[in-house]
């Protein structure tokens, strides 16, 4: 190999060295700072830079999308003096290249000091209570004092959350404790709510019941009551009726004095053996109710052919005379006088 051809190669190799330093592919969501002799020159955007060898440099490119970082447990110390550990998480994005590469030396070391010196003295104000029940509220004012200071290395603190906070060994026994005795009362609570509301409806259950019942009773007492008021008015007709027609018969058959007082006669043992009838009351002419009765009893004789003591019933009632006319009372075990005359 002559000196001609081994110079070619060397140019060669040169112009190939120095193409790859002048174009430069920038990715996607990526930039790159181009400085000139020291200087910032340019923000190198995605897709091709041309750069000037010996004279430009480009710095590490900057990822322009929103990142995450994780920063380790802090111990911190709260209003009533418990220390905790807690574990943050920032969500963040670089808005302005040049900023973030000449405004601050590191900016992950930066942000994280910046974090936790923040986090502590928003805690340091903080009961352990309310630190535990109000992250939302701690992780707000800690991105506001986040944005105040980042806005000027170009960056923006979209979001940070608390992933943990580790209170001591001890504490947690303590709130575990009382955590259960919170628990035991709210069931003693409930419980004992339940039984006083179950004996309230017990209660009324038992009031309703009993006005059901004595309405029940009630219309039952009314419905017999009515009842036995319809069945006597009932009676009382049917006894009306049979009067009525009873009466009907005894006036269609003309009946005379003498056989309306022998019937009459013939029911005086029945009344007197009803033990409500205390007093009978005999009719005024009962003298002439016997003679009536010896009279119907001699003809039923002499239709049998045996006439009755030789006389008549004519001559019978003459040969007894008048008699007295005034109303006797009989007792129920009395039988009417007989005859003397």
């Amino acid at each position: 190999m002559g000196p001609v051809v081994l110079t070619i190669i060397v140019i060669v190799i040169l112009v190939l060295a120095l193409g790859v330093r002048t174009v430069r592919i920038v990715p996607q969501a990526r930039v790159g700072i181009i400085q000139r002799l020291g200087n910032y020159q340019r923000t190198a955007e995605s897709g091709v830079a041309i750069v000037i060898p010996f004279i430009d440099r480009m710095l590490p490119l900057l990822d322009m999308r929103e990142q995450v970082v994780s920063f380790p447990p802090q111990p911190v110390i709260t209003s009533d003096n418990v220390t905790i550990n807690v574990t943050s998480v920032i969500y963040y994005q670089i808005l302005d290249a040049k900023a973030s590469a000449y405004q601050v030396a590191n900016l992950l070391a930066a942000m994280e000091q910046l974090t936790q010196t923040t986090l502590r003295n928003v805690m340091g104000g903080l009961t352990l209570d309310i630190s535990l029940t109000s992250r939302d509220q701690v992780n707000s004012q800690l991105r506001m004092v986040l944005d105040e200071v980042t806005e000027k290395w170009g960056v923006r603190v979209n979001r940070l959350e608390l992933k943990d906070i580790a209170p001591p060994k001890d504490i947690q026994i303590a709130m575990e404790k009382q955590m259960q005795a919170e628990r035991q009362k709210r069931a003693a609570i409930l419980t004992a709510e339940g039984e006083a509301q179950s004996a309230v409806l017990r209660a009324e259950g038992n009031k309703t019941a009993l006005i059901l019942q004595s309405e029940g009773q009630k219309q039952a007492a009314i419905l017999k009551s009515e009842g036995e008021a319809q069945a006597l008015v009932t009676v009382q007709s049917a006894q009306a009726r049979a009067i009525e027609l009873v009466f009907g018969a005894v006036n269609g058959s003309n009946p005379s004095t003498e056989a309306l007082a022998y019937q009459y006669l013939q029911m005086l043992p029945k009344l007197a053996e009803n033990p409500a009838n205390k007093v009978l009351v005999v009719p005024t002419d009962y003298a002439g109710l016997v003679g009536l009765a010896t009279t119907l009893g001699n003809l039923g004789a002499n239709a049998a052919g045996a006439p009755a003591n030789g006389r008549s019933a004519g001559t019978a009632a003459a040969e007894r005379g008048p008699v007295s006319t005034a109303p006797q009372a009989l007792g129920p075990n009395q039988q009417p006088p007989t005859d003397r005359s």
